[in-house]
């Protein structure tokens, strides 16, 4: 181990935890989340450098909202704390938190009023990205306002004694253009950190301790030929050679030729995988089901079923889990809230975690951490920058009902989108794809009335997935998309662009 912990997160429950801790390995420092629970002694024994108590989605004032013992502000190590976790220090040190009636959400401007050592190198006014609902109405003793805005009076605070600070703010997300440098601030010059973490380290580190869970038993690991479980899948040949069992399984959802690209790129990397193609089956348990969640559940039931019945007798189970997945399906770190379920979060896999018997690498990490290690790895960069693509497949990108006729239209509408964007389109664009909606509109072909489907075009700008912002495409492009759409799909006469961001949207519409 070449590295340290030196930041921790202390997670309350937000979505946002693990990106703080992403924002902070940027800066080659090693941090990693841990549940609000854990016990003072534990924190003082690990040798830390600093703390982040994150936000959250609770009150300081709602029955059992979490807490900690107010006893690590004495420990002499500098804290952090970000929305809820400003909130948290201001109640338990003694200022006054006040229920807001109203939530304040999204982009707004702070003032700086003592710019050292918070907010140092930084203008007197920037731009923040405000979420939250309680607000602080006084300091405790000892904290000077840092900062304010219009709607919010304290939106930072400081005891520079005790180099104990609080933003009212999210400065991890990119929404707060000056987020990054706000963090840097804290982990270099408050907490003094020494930049020691390299990605190579990460992957060494990786491969012993996969070999050490597996200690020579059977591996599985289920492909889909996306980058995180094409980097799983070679990361695991690098640790087990042909102790590992590779399996694709066509769930009948899959993108247009999606299935031979990803045969082409497995064998480029070396890496051998078993082919089951099972689209009837997974059509069959589709048909008729509208809701998103019952999707998720039914596709992830059936993708197990029809897994674990090839694989037959296994001792451990490997996933190209990120940490989007977990945190969006339910914390494992802290309270947060359930945004969608995610296929490898389903029971059966829930009892597997439980028994010890799955190995998931990735998952205290991002997509572009993800493709870090690819490169690490070697893996050609064609492969490592494909678009995300959700385990669920078209299914979730079919609003309502999936069938063969409206999958169909839809692996041809996303085959334009792909075509063109990857041919066109800036290279900051994270993913991109279509959507079939579940309405028609009137519209005229030929001098004739028609009443056909509306496909949505979905472009999206992201360093991490975890905030996204649409992008902003030609005129000239989505012209030439929409037209092909229209002209080469049969059953389209609509096409429109979604220009919302995440958040306060999704990436995908299910």
């Amino acid at each position: 181990m070449k590295y340290n912990t030196q930041i921790v997160v202390l997670d309350f429950g937000a979505q946002y935890s693990q990106l703080i801790a992403r924002r902070i390995r940027e800066m080659n420092i090693y941090c990693e989340i841990w549940p609000y629970t854990t016990s003072l002694e534990h924190i003082q024994s690990a040798g830390l450098k600093g703390i982040i108590l994150s936000g959250g989605p609770s009150s300081v004032y709602d029955a059992g909202a979490p807490r900690v013992d107010p006893a690590l502000f004495d420990i002499d190590v500098p804290i952090l704390g970000i929305c809820y976790g400003m909130q948290l220090i201001s109640f338990l040190l003694g200022g006054t938190v006040l229920q807001g009636s109203h939530r304040e959400y999204g982009n707004t401007a702070i003032n700086i009023k003592h710019s050292r050592p918070l907010f140092s190198g930084l203008p007197s006014t920037i731009p923040v990205w405000m979420s939250h609902g309680d607000r602080l109405e006084t300091t405790p003793n000892g904290f000077t306002v840092l900062a304010s805005s219009g709607n919010t009076p304290l939106a930072a605070m400081g005891n520079h004694a005790k180099k104990i600070y609080g933003v009212q703010f999210h400065p991890e997300v990119t929404h707060t253009p000056n987020g990054q440098h706000i963090l840097k601030n804290f982990v270099t010059e408050i907490c003094q950190c020494t930049a020691n973490w390299r990605m190579e380290d990460f992957v060494s580190d990786s491969i012993e301790t996969i070999r050490k869970q597996a200690q020579g038993r059977t591996v599985v690991c289920g492909v889909s030929g996306g980058v995180d479980s094409t980097v799983l899948a070679k990361l695991l040949t690098e640790a087990l050679g042909d102790a590992v069992s590779c399996i694709y399984v066509d769930n009948g959802v899959m993108r247009l030729h999606e299935t031979d690209e990803v045969r082409r790129n497995f064998e480029r990397i070396g890496v051998e995988v078993t082919y089951i193609n099972a689209a009837d089956g997974f059509l069959r348990r589709l048909n008729g089901i509208r809701d998103p969640e019952k999707k998720r559940r039914r596709i992830g039931k059936h993708f197990v079923n029809v897994f674990f019945s090839a694989v037959k007798n296994f001792d451990m189970l490997a996933q190209g889990t990120l940490y989007p997945d977990v945190i969006e399906s339910i914390s494992v770190k802290g309270p947060s809230k359930t945004i969608k379920t995610h296929h490898n979060r389903v029971p059966q896999i829930m009892k597997l975690i439980e028994q010890g018997r799955v190995i998931e690498p990735l998952k205290e990490l991002f997509k572009d951490e993800v493709r870090q290690i690819g490169r690490v790895l070697k893996i050609p960069e064609e492969i490592l920058m494909r678009w995300p693509f959700p385990g669920p497949g078209l299914a979730i990108r079919i609003i309502g009902a999936v069938t063969p006729a409206r999958l169909y239209i839809l692996r041809r509408a996303d085959a334009i989108v792909r075509e063109e964007l990857l041919a066109g389109a800036p290279d900051e664009i994270w993913q991109a794809f279509a959507v079939l909606l579940p309405v028609k509109s009137v519209g005229v072909m030929g001098d004739e009335r028609t009443y056909e489907n509306v496909i949505t075009v979905r472009a999206v700008s992201s360093i991490d997935g975890m905030t996204a912002d649409w992008s902003k495409i030609s005129h000239d492009v989505l012209g030439r998309i929409s037209n092909r759409i229209i002209n080469e799909v049969n059953g389209v006469n609509r096409v429109v662009y979604d220009i919302s961001s995440k958040p306060p949207a999704t990436i995908e519409w299910e």
